[in-house]
């Protein structure tokens, strides 16, 4: 499953520093807007504590994680809607994506420039949304325009239903407010949908400090972008994108010796991750053998069958059931024949829903 979550913000915020540290990838980061053109993409291995537990028991030859990608989009300015600093150009690449991590210019530094002259996040953050609103406004609109006609004519149920959710969306937009915010039925949502709208994904703002702030547990500008967030039902968390890129640098070693005298167990980037990982409804099940144990990831509500799908189609295609049981219960009774005889052993059909956290045996026919 190859799904990417975009990193978004105006220029010079620190969007290509996180990226490199998240992916140890070397995107260009300078000090002057326009340095990233070309998206950035980087797979990036989502940090499971559970898999590490389930191989101390289990014991096997290999460990596999799961992956994410994520996408280091160039730096956005007013105007992007109408093509300003290639702004088409870049909101094409947001469109691409599944969700964006917003991040936010929560410090001050005269070495670094701001492009409106100063930090000021809450109206950074309304230049980003008000462009991608902008850009969703015109790709609604157009739509309208084919579907109008029709729709008013009556001859068409479908094309009235569709037009008239177009028109809460294109409302909704022209007062400020996101395409996420527009209550949608299952017969609406597929001509929404369909334009890719970039109000309709899901947002995480990252909250850009530096280390002093980030040690005290943020600043008066973060705290102000967490009630922001807040109040769009959406998450904020604090990061330090300058310290993470020194710890991504370091030897494993000198890395845990680094983050305990940050009074820190992990770091900032694991959070960041498992965050955006949440956003975009993910769950992780496990395949656990003494050949490897392996972590796989698929959407929050997946049936079996499309658990095993996940693998490789012909278990999908063969399914007959699923052997499961979750890894709590495997921390919690030490074997898997400790788990069968306390009865937490299931055998599972095609309407099984997977959980997180499940340890999945297949069998299948083809």
């Amino acid at each position: 499953m190859s799904l990417q979550v975009g990193i978004v913000g105006l220029p010079n915020v620190g969007k290509s520093t996180l990226f490199n540290a998240l992916t140890s990838a070397k995107a260009e980061a300078a000090n002057y807007p326009f340095c990233t053109i070309d998206p950035n993409v980087g797979v990036v291995t989502v940090p499971d504590e559970r898999l590490r537990k389930i191989s101390e028991l289990i014991k096997p030859k290999s460990l596999i994680p799961t992956t994410m990608e994520f996408v280091d989009i160039a730096g956005l300015v007013a105007g992007a809607s109408k093509g300003e600093g290639l702004g088409n150009q870049f909101l094409g690449h947001i469109r691409s994506t599944d969700a964006i991590t917003h991040v936010v210019r929560c410090f001050d530094d005269p070495n670094i420039i701001h492009v409106s002259g100063s930090v000021d996040p809450l109206r950074d953050i309304g230049v980003i949304n008000t462009e991608l609103m902008l850009a969703d406004l015109d790709s609604v609109d157009k739509r309208i325009q084919k579907i109008e006609k029709l729709a008013k004519s009556g001859a068409d149920k479908n094309a009235k239903r569709d037009y008239d959710a177009l028109k809460r969306v294109s409302e909704a937009l022209n007062n400020g407010r996101a395409a996420r915010t527009v209550e949608l039925n299952e017969f609406e949502k597929p001509v929404v949908n369909d334009l890719h709208l970039l109000s309709m994904k899901p947002v995480l703002y990252a909250c850009n400090v530096n280390e002093t702030d980030m040690a005290a547990g943020g600043n008066d500008w973060s705290r102000s972008v967490e009630e922001f967030a807040k109040s769009e039902n959406n998450n904020a968390i604090l990061i330090c994108s300058s310290m993470e890129a020194e710890i991504a640098l370091l030897p494993p070693e000198e890395r845990a010796e680094f983050l305990a005298s940050m009074n820190a167990t992990e770091p900032g980037l694991n959070r960041l991750i498992f965050e955006a990982y949440k956003l975009l409804g993910l769950y992780t099940y496990f395949t656990a053998g003494e050949k490897e144990v392996r972590a796989w990831t698929i959407r929050k509500g997946t049936k079996a069958p499309g658990a095993a799908g996940v693998i490789h189609t012909d278990f999908e295609k063969g399914f007959i059931r699923a052997e499961t049981y979750n890894c709590e219960d495997l921390f919690a009774f030490k074997t898997e024949a400790a788990v069968k005889e306390a009865g937490k052993y299931r055998l599972e059909g095609k309407d099984y829903d997977v959980k997180d956290g499940d340890v999945l045996f297949f069998r299948f026919n083809v």
